[in-house]
């Protein structure tokens, strides 16, 4: 396919085409002055005039408010103009109203022309609703410089991207990149819109990317069937052989492994200066690349940075600062890393934190070695890796939690091996010992406290999930209902107890016991979160979920729910402590005070039984514990089969 070089006098017809609303102007002028000649002279004749010479006066100031561009805004749309016509992609520019002012070659080729109508217009036999999707769109780049979107087509999907052209008029440039035409199996340059290609030391091409072929009009074999004048200097303008004539472009050149050599071809900056209104048009696209780059002098100071670079490390235009202000969590010197890129002992990524966003940004850094103007320097590329990062994140909290449950259950096992035979041969010497002998209270002290550790021995296997559970289908309200006396206990005095019900409450299938057990602990947490007293609220809701729901590295499946909120009134629980609440051992209680496996066994049972657990906490306002259950029908619990009571041996003292 042939590129031709956008002449300006074209571009000036397309920029200064008469709008609708002008138009109509004209036909009136004109219908006026044509009737003014119809009818017969006198005081109706003078007025039709009148009114034509009205209206023409207005089309010409309309026309002169709101047409043709300045000098300097003209030469950068000419130049934006003759580089988006050497795009595949479908290119457009429009006014803020939408109006496409100009369209280049594969938009000819793919909407036929569309000038004088708007985007909407265009778009309209391409996918649904476009009036939202070019709004959106739109706005986003108003306020971010840029946006873009994947938009489902007849013809498969498509990449929609605007960008916001500054000048004394804001303009949008849109481009529209088919998804499908992406060849997954190639070199990843073959996908750039730049035109690219490597050369080795000797000027040698050694591949040329299909913009760069469609640029020049195929494949050429070295450099200076390229570039007419060589060698080439980094960062600095240089003439382009194209099939349609030279062309002057900005080169970028990175070095490769190997002494093979990166180069790359960027719109030019280029400065016009009008001598009558002395003003200057700069147009790069360096500034909107859809990847951030940073320039990286000698001396470790950023030099340079396009708007998404800025964005993602959060930077101000034309500030200078040094990288390892911006950046941190490489475990040594920044600078030192950036000495061993500049001479060339460095090509592995890094993942650094961002320092200066509020949020947590962390970003994938490649460094590259470049030459600007003859200096060396770095070109730093940015990737946002702030998902990757927490899933991997949640990939090791994962690991933890399984090794943890591993080892509470295997140690848990060997341990009630242990108290079976403390506890069983404790039977035995106090069947032997009367309530009169001095070891009876020694032997009682040693049965309970074997109980009680058979108990947290219970809760370690409940947070493994290696607990055999007896699930049944239970109604929740009646659970918290016979629950309530021995809750009402638990409180004291100066905590008071209230509950409140979904009356369309469905039944969940769990182990009632275990159920019990969790609403225990979350009551005694809230309890002890409240020493000067106050309200604890359990609440039931039904919830139905058509969506998955995502939340807390947890994603809850589609379908209804009985929610379970344990809710009180204490100090909170701090923001860095959230995330350590279910681990078992860990409590803020002082020592004697708790085991810290209480909330870690809810979260066992609860898990096991299928379930979901979250907590919500506000520093001094209170905690609030949320447990969701799947739904398991609106039915009854059955009646449980009642046991036959077995009448208790009479043991006598010598004899068993």
């Amino acid at each position: 396919m042939s590129y031709q070089t956008l002449e300006p006098n074209s571009l000036v017809r397309t920029a200064t085409s008469l709008s609708p609303r002008v138009w109509l102007l004209l036909i009136a002028a004109l219908a006026c002055l044509v009737a003014a000649l119809v009818v017969p002279g006198g005081s109706g004749a003078l007025v039709l005039f009148a009114m034509a010479g009205t209206l023409v006066v207005l089309t010409a100031l309309i026309r002169y408010i709101s047409g043709g561009k300045s000098t300097p805004e003209l030469a950068m749309h000419q130049q934006l103009a003759r580089f988006i016509a050497l795009d595949a992609a479908p290119s457009f520019t429009t006014d803020a109203d939408g109006q496409i002012g100009y369209q280049n070659k594969a938009a000819d080729e793919r909407f036929g022309p569309q000038g004088g109508q708007t985007m909407v217009r265009a778009m309209g036999d391409l996918f649904a609703n476009p009036s939202a999707v070019l709004y959106r769109l739109q706005t986003r780049a108003a306020v971010s410089g840029a946006g873009r979107e994947d938009v489902v087509t007849r013809r498969g999907h498509v990449r929609l991207a605007v960008h916001k052209i500054s000048g004394e008029r804001v303009s949008y440039l849109w481009r529209l990149e088919e998804m499908m035409e992406r060849s997954s199996s190639g070199r990843g340059a073959e996908s750039l819109s730049l035109p690219m290609l490597t050369a080795s030391k000797s000027g040698t091409i050694l591949f040329m990317n299909e913009a760069m072929r469609r640029l020049v009009g195929g494949r050429v074999k070295t450099l200076d069937r390229v570039f007419p004048v060589l060698p080439l200097r980094s960062g600095q303008l240089a003439e382009v052989s194209t099939e349609s004539g030279p062309l002057s472009a900005l080169v970028v050149e990175i070095e490769g492994s190997g002494g093979r050599r990166e180069v790359y071809l960027l719109p030019a900056q280029r400065r016009q200066v009008d001598a009558t209104v002395g003003a200057t048009a700069e147009h790069s696209s360096f500034e909107d690349l859809p990847v951030g780059l940073l320039r990286i002098a000698p001396d470790g100071t950023v030099s340079g940075a396009n708007h998404l670079a800025r964005t993602l490390v959060g930077l101000e235009p034309g500030e200078g600062v040094p990288l390892s202000a911006l950046v941190e969590g490489l475990g040594r010197p920044v600078a030192d890393w950036l000495a061993d890129a500049m001479a060339g002992r460095v090509i592995k990524p890094e993942v650094l934190r961002a320092t200066r966003p509020t949020n947590e940004v962390f970003l994938r850094i490649t460094l590259r070695r470049a030459t600007d103007d003859g200096s060396p320097g770095l070109m730093v590329i940015l990737n946002d890796a702030t998902e990757l990062k927490n899933m991997e994140a949640q990939f090791v909290q994962s690991q933890k939690m399984q090794a943890i449950g591993q080892l509470a259950g295997g140690v848990a096992h060997d341990f009630n091996n242990l108290l079976t035979a403390i506890s069983g041969h404790c039977d035995l010497m106090l069947l032997r010992h009367d309530k009169g002998n001095p070891d009876y209270g020694d032997l009682v002290q040693i049965h309970q406290n074997a109980n009680r550790a058979a108990s947290l021995v219970g809760q370690l296997l409940a947070f493994s999930r290696k607990q055999t559970l007896q699930p049944e289908v239970i109604d929740v309200r009646d659970v918290l209902a016979d629950l309530a006396h021995l809750l009402n206990r638990l409180v004291g005095e100066k905590v008071s107890l209230s509950l409140a019900h979904d009356p369309e409450l469905p039944t969940i299938l769990a182990d009632k016991r275990q159920f019990e057990q969790v609403m225990m602990n979350l009551v005694v947490n809230a309890r002890d979160a409240m020493p000067n007293g106050g309200l604890i609220r359990i609440e039931t809701e039904c919830r139905t979920l058509t969506e998955p729901f995502e939340r807390d590295r947890a994603v809850v499946p589609k379908g209804d729910y009985v929610i379970v909120r344990a809710i009180d009134q204490g100090g909170g629980i701090e923001p860095e402590n959230l995330s350590k609440v279910f681990e078992p051992f860990y409590t803020t209680k002082r020592t004697g005070e708790g085991t810290g496996l209480g909330l870690s066994t809810a979260y066992g049972i609860v898990k096991q039984t299928g379930g979901f657990i979250f907590v919500d906490s506000v520093v001094g306002s209170g905690t609030s514990f949320a447990l969701w259950f799947p739904s398991h029908g609106l039915a009854k619990p059955a009646t449980a089969t009642p046991m036959v009571p077995v009448a208790k041996p009479v043991l006598r003292k010598g004899e068993g």
